[in-house]
């Protein structure tokens, strides 16, 4: 997510050579082994295709929607089309090195990412956007909303300062604390912070589960909590949030990382492959290209893994087995 997940690029690039060299161990995953092996079909629809599927490289990107995403793909791939899926567990600018180095072929989850779109599209043109994955990705500031109803102006940029001693925390310096997430993403809060003039520092909390239980224990026992998260988020079903309204985004305000002084744009997500992957003539191409689904699916999907303690395989056939009409379309050769 860029600039918005512009997110996720802290990666030095010692990192980025050695997490595509052991791209099956590299990144945080929430659930399933890194390499997945090849299934047979019980269906009998292996073989639908006269072009065999081969091997598909997918990038899976640390937060349990993506994962949703990499499950549900990955099992259909295997199970209708007979590919060997390979799960490469890296951040997002790692998975889009591996475009170049032939080590992914396809990222289902794309926040964005112009500075990457214009190095590995444009300028290299050794990956191409694949077309909407129907969800759609917010981002932004949040409080549980048991706070909201306590204090109706807390939502407001302009009175967070107000608040800020009900955020102070042993790690915010005297500060009221803004809480995010893995710290592989990289955000726009320590500038938003800095330019609104909040009296606030931004600590990093490790993972998407830190931010989740953080939120759960700011619930039940009525903390204070000020929090950067995003949608779509399987959480939210159950863990009631408002969200801090900044200045409103317009089109170019966070061109500039350093000067940005608005709220997140929502985002229309994306898939993106490697052109080498678009141009094999695999049955998974038109697959990809075919996969779309909706927050609510993803919500659904994630759920399963996160809450349930599904294994990725058992979680998306559950899903699979619910919505046959949905995921046939996406078999779909034209």
């Amino acid at each position: 997510m860029t600039n918005i997940r512009n997110r996720r690029a802290r990666v030095m690039a010692l990192f980025v050579v050695s997490a595509l060299a052991v791209a099956a161990c590299g990144g945080a995953k929430v659930g399933a082994s890194s390499s997945t092996p090849p299934t047979t079909s019980t269906g009998g629809s292996v073989g639908a295709s006269k072009t065999p599927c081969g091997t598909v490289n997918l990038a899976v990107n640390p937060w349990v929607g993506y994962e949703a995403d990499a499950a549900v793909v990955g099992y259909l791939l295997k199970t209708k089309l007979g590919c060997t899926v390979v799960d490469k567990n890296l951040t997002e600018q790692v998975s889009w090195q591996g475009f170049a180095s032939g080590q992914v072929d396809v990222v289902l989850e794309n926040w964005g990412h112009p500075e990457l779109v214009k190095t590995y599209i444009t300028e290299q043109k050794v990956a191409e956007d694949f077309g909407q994955t129907g969800n759609k990705g917010i981002i932004g500031w949040y409080v549980p909303q048991w706070m909201a109803d306590q204090y109706p102006d807390i939502t407001q940029y302009q009175n967070l300062n107000k608040y800020a001693s009900l955020f102070k925390t042993p790690e915010s310096g005297g500060k009221g604390q803004l809480l995010d997430g893995d710290p592989s993403y990289v955000t726009n809060d320590t500038a938003l912070v800095a330019n609104l003039k909040l009296d606030y520092k931004v600590v990093v909390g490790g993972s998407e589960a830190t931010l989740i239980k953080s939120l759960e224990t700011a619930t039940t026992q009525k903390k204070p909590l000020l929090f950067y998260f995003y949608e779509p988020q399987w959480a939210l079903a159950n863990l009631k949030v408002a969200r801090i309204s900044l200045p409103p985004y317009t089109t170019g305000c966070d061109a500039n990382p350093k000067t940005v002084a608005c709220d997140y744009p929502p985002y229309d997500l994306n898939k993106v492959v490697s052109v080498k992957f678009a141009n094999s003539g695999s049955p998974a191409v038109q697959f990809i290209k075919n996969f779309n689904w909706t927050n609510d699916d993803q919500n659904q999907v994630a759920e399963y893994i996160a809450n349930e303690g599904m294994k990725d395989d058992a979680a998306a056939q559950k899903w699979v087995d619910a919505n046959p009409t949905k995921w046939a379309a996406w078999l779909a050769t034209s």
